[in-house]
């Protein structure tokens, strides 16, 4: 046998036979190693402790602490235990295809009747029992041939299908979870305890078509969760009941803040609470814009696709679009438009009005945008993922040269911006060059250092993510952090140089001559569904009280104070506070149980006693303890409350 030589991550290097496995490796290096390894690394790629090594590699062995690869693999071999625990439980059932998703896996069934939650369990009591059998992983490469026909014996129709769709050049893997057989990529986990048993949970059972094809029967698809140990299910679990209460769409029916229909997919009918943040929060935009130097601008909803074809979207964007065709005098040939998708084309449009010269740059363009993109039904998610919304969409022309200090300007804007509507923790990422791209190497070297100098000038570390750009220029991703761990990726920055390309955008330079501005793409929330979306979410319908769409009931205990409390509320209302009496012949309790459910922030009681010291019982969202004040005292409390923070 040939010899090849191994270079472990330390440096050192060790001669072996070709075709030597991981496993081998790790016994040569101890005992404990090979009792703890789970798989490695070979020249960058993930490798099973059973795959023979060729030739001269870079190795990496890995062990449960590796968590990346761990992961991986504990629900990558969860997937396959599971099928097993249902096919041990219900022979009869064939099984389709598993794979590893974000935070645990499915796996399809086909089944005559539905799984059970009682199923459930079982089937989990199953996969422990498997797991606790400590039984051994192995794999070995077939032909087609014998594998078709292994399956064709075995009365398992759907696993033929996959082998006719695999690449006729690509190896069939074998995987054995002790007796029980799956054709599989791989890798997979040494044995089956290898599987913390603690540690994993199925979650639910959804409907779902083979391949994606409505024509076939249904399956059921069954998910699960897996972590490396069971305080980080029970975390991931935590994480899932914060987030069902926190759910933007329960909480917008009890909110009264929004509703989806079918006559609208993807499209938000707002209500007047909904309308009274979106504004609130437009308006607050608006002035950050205009303290930061940016023109606001309106332009066009619905454009010839002649522009679209002009910016390249008509090529690379078209199946996102909304078509609209308009039969202008009966023409023969019908004028075909598009609602746009972005505004980018149309700011350029207005730029290009005009003269312009070097000391005009850099030029803010600022819009608050209506956008129509064609999302696919199953991707829509409340107001999270729509079809139309609006972004506090903005483009920078600028100069080369000032590429980097507006990015650090931006940076500073997005910053006061977020700390203001309460999210202090936000990470940067780079995103470079892709494979498919337009422009020259120098273009890309500089665009990509000024992003990276500019965030490393204003003091902010960023993660590199190759090949993430834009096929016209790199840009910079801002991702927040919610309350509960999730992360949000709202704000970007987009360097182009291609779109003023395309659409002849100048500018006279100091030269004399035209020169070519670079266009900054960049938005601060996004979209304002999705952004309003986080925000419910991460304050759980508790907005801030400068933004809560009603923010104080004054409610009556006795009919005898029904004048007072109309007083509160006009005086409140003169100084700027959105509140409403609540005259109704109901109980207290019932009246704070039920604004406290639609999330209003201040509650004030009156009742005769009120009435006679010129007092309101004030009763906070989520507090218990209330407090009997001065009216006098309480609205000048909640005039300051309701200022926005930008203003205070």
């Amino acid at each position: 046998m040939s010899q090849i030589s191994l270079t472990f991550p330390d440096g050192n290097a060790r001669d072996y036979e070709a075709g030597v496995t991981p496993a081998e490796v790790a016994s040569g290096i101890s005992n404990s190693l090979a009792k703890k390894a789970i798989s490695a690394t070979v020249n960058g790629a993930h490798w099973d402790m059973q795959w023979p090594i060729p030739s001269d590699a870079s190795i990496a062995i890995h062990t449960l602490k590796d968590d990346e690869q761990a992961l991986e693999l504990i629900r990558h071999d969860c997937a396959h235990i599971m099928a097993r625990a249902v096919q041990e439980i219900w022979p009869d059932v064939k099984v389709t295809i598993g794979p590893v998703i974000e935070n645990g896996w499915y796996y399809d069934f086909d089944r005559a009747e539905p799984f059970s939650t009682e199923d459930l369990a079982e089937i989990e009591a199953k996969m422990r029992e498997i797991i606790n059998k400590r039984e051994p992983v192995r794999t070995e490469v077939w032909d087609r041939p014998r594998a078709v026909q292994h399956y064709t014996d075995n009365n398992e129709p759907y696993k033929v299908e996959l082998i006719d769709a695999i690449p006729g050049d690509e190896p069939l893997r074998m995987y054995w979870h002790g007796d029980w057989q799956d054709l599989c990529r791989g890798p997979h986990l040494q044995h089956t305890g290898q599987v913390p048993g603690d540690a994993f949970k199925l979650m639910s059972v959804a409907g779902a078509y083979w391949r994606g094809d409505s024509n076939r029967a249904m399956l059921q698809r069954i998910y699960g969760v897996a972590f490396k140990n069971k305080n980080d299910l029970k975390s991931h679990l935590h994480m899932l009941e914060e987030a069902a209460k926190r759910d933007h769409r329960k909480l917008g029916r009890e909110m009264s803040l929004f509703h989806m229909q079918e006559e609208a997919p993807g499209q938000v009918f707002w209500h007047p609470n909904g309308w009274t943040v979106y504004t609130e929060l437009q308006d607050y935009m608006r002035r950050q814009q205009r303290r930061g130097d940016y023109v606001e601008v309106n332009t066009p909803q619905v454009v010839d696709r002649k522009l679209w074809e002009a910016s390249g979207h008509w090529d690379k964007y078209q199946e996102n679009m909304f078509i609209v065709e308009v039969d202008e005098d009966h023409a023969r040939e019908k004028a075909v438009n598009a609602l746009k998708p972005m505004n980018c084309p149309c700011h350029v449009q207005v730029y290009n009005q005009g003269l312009k010269s070097y000391r005009d740059l850099p030029l803010r363009m600022a819009e608050f945008g209506s956008c129509a993109r064609y999302e696919p039904s199953g991707a829509l998610h409340g107001i999270m993922r729509v079809r139309g919304f609006t972004q506090d969409d903005g483009h920078i022309f600028c100069r080369e040269d000032q590429i980097e200090s507006e990015t650090a300007i931006f940076i500073a804007f997005l910053s006061r911006v977020y700390a203001d509507l309460g999210f202090h923790d936000w990470t940067i990422k780079l995103s470079t060059r892709p494979e498919q791209r337009i422009g020259s190497e120098e273009s890309w070297d500089f665009a990509e250092k000024a992003l990276g100098d500019a965030c490393n000038a204003a003091g902010y570390e960023f993660e590199i993510l190759e090949g993430e750009g834009a096929f016209y220029g790199p840009k910079l991703e801002f991702t927040l952090t919610d309350a509960i761990g999730r992360t949000w990726q709202c704000g970007t920055l987009q360097v182009d140089p291609n779109l003023p390309e395309r659409l002849d955008a100048n500018y006279v330079g100091e030269d004399g001559a035209k020169h070519r501005p670079v266009m900054l793409h960049r938005a601060t929330l996004g979209s304002f569904e999705r952004f309003i979306g986080i925000l419910i979410e991460e304050h759980a319908g508790k907005l801030p009280f400068w933004i809560a769409p009603r923010q104080v009931v004054v409610a009556a205990i006795v009919s005898d104070a029904d004048e007072f409390c109309v007083e509160a509320v006009e005086a409140l209302k003169a100084v700027g506070v959105r509140a409403e009496a609540d005259l109704r012949n109901e109980k207290i309790n019932y009246k704070v149980r039920e604004h406290s459910v639609g999330k209003v922030p201040v509650i004030l009681a009156i009742g005769r006693r009120e009435v006679e010291e010129r007092t309101v019982t004030l009763r906070r969202l989520g507090e218990k303890q209330t407090k009997v004040l001065p009216l006098d005292e309480v609205i000048e409390m909640l005039r300051t409350d309701a200022i926005p923070p930008d203003l205070r």
